[in-house]
C-alpha cells in the first residue's frame, strides 16, 4: 500500500480557490471592507488565514527584510506643527526623541549582498513619553499592489522559485500582469534608484497615508518622507558588479564605520498633508499604496531631523531581535482606511509572535521606555517579575485606571459588507510622469532593465504584450520602444 496515497499534495487540487479548511473562495483579490475602501473588517477570515499562514513560512529569520542593518540616534523636532498633531514627541521645536532605525533589503536572504536590485526598508521606531511609535517604510514611496490581501502572492512571485530555489523574474512578470497598478513601482526598482549606494544616501517614505489629530480633533491625512541630508545617490550595474564582488555587506559596513569615525548621517522628516474633505479633488484614491501624491498641489512641509550617531551594541539583540509594527502609533497619530495598512496592522504582530515569541516586545530594543502597565504576562520566553494578586480590570485593589481619552478620526463608517476593487484606479498616468521627468539616458536604462526582463525565455508571449500594453498607456513612445527591441508590435 502507497503510504502516500492520500496526502494532500498540490497535483491533486481543486479547479477553484479554497480555504485551508476546504471552503470555496470566490474572491481571491480583495480583502472584506466597508464599503469599497474600508477599513477591513477581521471577519476577514480568509485575509486573515492566508496572512498568518504566510507569516509562518520561514524560520527563524523574517519572511521579507532578512538582510539588514540598524543604528541608533535621536529624532529632534525643528518645526512647529502642533496645529496638526497633538503627538506628545512633536509638541514643540527642540524636542529630542531617541530612536533606533533598521535599514534592509526585502526579498532575499540574511546573507544576500547588498548591491541586488531590491527595495529598501526604512524603518524608524521612537521611543517616546507615550509608547513607541513605528514608521515601518521603503525607499520607494509607493507598493506593487494596493490590497493585503495579495500581499503574500506578491512577496512569493519575487521570492525563488519553491521548486528549484531560483529566484526568477517570469514569475514577477506574470503574477503582476495581473495587476496593472504595480506598473508605477516598477518604475522605482528598474529606475536607477533600484540599487542605493548605501543606506545613508538612501531617502525612505512611510508608503501609507495614516492620519494626524490635533486636540480639537481635526483630522489631517499625512505621508512621511525622509530625505538624507547628504543627498541621493545609486549604484549603475557595473558599479554594483564591483562593490558586491569586494564586499557583500558594503552597506551595512559604510553605516557602521561612518558613525564610528563621527560622520553620523542625517535625515530630515517632511509631511504631506491633507484634508479628508478634499480627497474627491484627485483622479486617483488618496489611500491608494500605489500611487503618490503630487507636491505641487500637497507641498512637502518640514517637521525635523533625525541623526543616527550611535552604532549597536549587539547585532543579534539590537537588529535580529528588533521588530517593527505600523500598529505601533501614540495619541495624535491613528491608522487610515488604507488596505495594505489595514492588513499590515494584523500581519506585523502576528509575524513577530511567530518570530521571536509571544513577549517579544519585552526584549530591550522592543519595549516602551514610558512607563506601561497591563495584565498580559506569562507564555514563552516571559522576563517580567510580578507580585501581584490581582490580574484582572478593573479592581478596587488595584489602583490602574483608565487614561485619559485621546482624539480618534471621528468618521462615520457606512458600506456593505463587500469584497471590490477601489473606485478610482488610475494605473498609469503617475507612471507616465515618472518616466516623462527622466533624462534620456536614465530613460534608456529604465527601458533596458525593462527589456532584459521581459526577454527572458519563460516570459510567454502573451505576457510580454500585456507589459508593452501597460508600458504604452502609461507613455505611447516607452511602450513602441520596449517592443521594438523585443521584436513585438504593440497593442495597446
Amino acid at each position: 500500500m502507497d503510504p502516500y496515497r492520500y496526502r494532500p499534495s498540490s497535483g491533486f487540487n481543486t479547479p477553484f480557490w479554497t480555504t485551508n479548511a476546504g471552503a470555496p473562495v470566490w474572491n481571491n483579490d480583495s480583502s472584506l471592507t466597508v464599503g469599497s475602501r474600508g477599513p477591513i473588517l477581521l471577519e476577514d477570515y480568509h485575509l486573515v488565514e492566508k496572512i498568518a499562514n504566510f507569516d509562518r513560512e520561514r524560520i527563524p529569520e523574517r519572511v521579507v527584510h532578512a538582510r539588514g542593518a540598524s543604528a541608533k540616534g535621536f529624532f529632534e523636532v525643528t518645526h512647529d506643527i502642533s496645529h496638526l498633531t497633538c503627538a506628545d514627541f512633536l509638541r514643540a521645536p527642540g524636542v529630542q526623541t531617541p530612536v533606533i532605525v533598521r535599514f534592509s533589503t526585502v526579498i532575499h536572504e540574511r546573507g544576500s549582498p547588498e548591491t541586488i536590485r531590491d527595495p529598501r526598508g526604512f524603518a524608524t521606531k521612537f521611543y517616546t513619553r507615550e509608547g513607541n511609535f513605528d514608521i515601518v517604510g521603503n525607499n520607494f514611496p509607493v507598493f506593487f499592489i494596493r490590497d493585503a490581501m495579495k500581499f503574500p502572492d506578491v512577496i512569493h512571485a519575487f521570492k525563488p522559485n519553491p521548486k528549484s530555489h531560483i529566484q526568477e523574474y517570469w514569475r514577477v512578470l506574470d503574477f503582476l500582469s495581473h495587476h496593472p497598478e504595480s506598473l508605477h513601482t516598477f518604475t522605482f526598482l528598474y529606475d536607477d534608484v533600484g540599487v542605493p549606494q548605501d543606506y545613508r544616501h538612501m531617502e525612505g517614505f512611510g508608503v501609507h497615508s495614516f492620519t494626524l489629530i490635533n486636540k480639537a480633533g481635526k483630522v489631517h491625512y499625512v505621508k512621511f518622507h525622509w530625505k538624507p541630508t547628504l543627498g541621493i545617490k545609486t549604484l549603475l550595474e557595473d558599479e554594483a558588479i564591483r562593490v558586491g564582488g569586494s564586499n557583500h555587506s558594503h552597506a551595512t559596513q559604510d553605516l557602521y564605520d561612518s558613525i564610528a569615525a563621527g560622520n553620523y548621517p542625517e535625515w530630515k522628516l517632511y509631511i504631506q498633508t491633507m484634508d479628508p474633505e478634499h480627497e474627491d479633488r484627485f483622479d486617483f484614491d488618496p489611500l491608494d499604496t500605489t500611487k503618490i501624491w503630487p507636491e505641487d498641489i500637497l507641498p512637502l512641509q518640514p517637521v525635523g531631523r533625525l541623526v543616527l550617531n550611535k552604532n549597536i551594541d549587539n547585532f543579534f539583540a539590537e537588529n535580529e531581535q528588533l521588530a517593527f509594527n505600523p500598529a505601533h502609533v501614540v495619541p495624535g497619530i491613528y491608522y487610515s482606511d488604507d488596505k495594505m495598512l489595514q492588513g499590515r496592522l494584523f500581519a506585523y504582530s502576528d509575524t513577530q509572535r511567530h518570530r521571536l515569541g509571544p513577549n517579544y516586545l519585552q526584549l530591550p530594543v522592543n519595549s516602551p521606555k514610558c512607563a506601561h502597565h497591563n495584565n498580559h504576562y506569562d507564555g514563552f520566553m516571559n522576563s517580567i517579575h510580578r507580585d501581584e494578586e490581582v490580574d484582572y480590570f478593573p479592581s478596587r485593589f488595584d489602583p490602574c485606571r483608565h487614561a485619559e481619552r485621546v482624539p480618534m478620526p471621528p468618521s462615520v463608517l457606512s458600506g456593505r459588507r463587500e469584497r471590490r476593487i477601489i473606485e478610482k484606479e488610475n494605473d498609469f498616468k503617475q507612471s507616465g510622469d515618472r518616466y516623462r521627468s527622466w533624462a534620456p539616458d536614465r530613460q534608456e536604462r529604465f527601458i533596458r532593465r525593462f527589456v532584459e526582463a521581459l526577454a527572458e525565455p519563460r516570459v510567454t508571449h502573451e505576457i510580454r504584450n500585456i507589459w508593452i500594453a501597460f508600458l504604452s498607456q502609461a507613455d505611447r513612445s516607452l511602450g513602441q520602444k520596449v517592443a521594438s527591441r523585443l521584436n513585438v508590435r504593440p497593442n495597446i
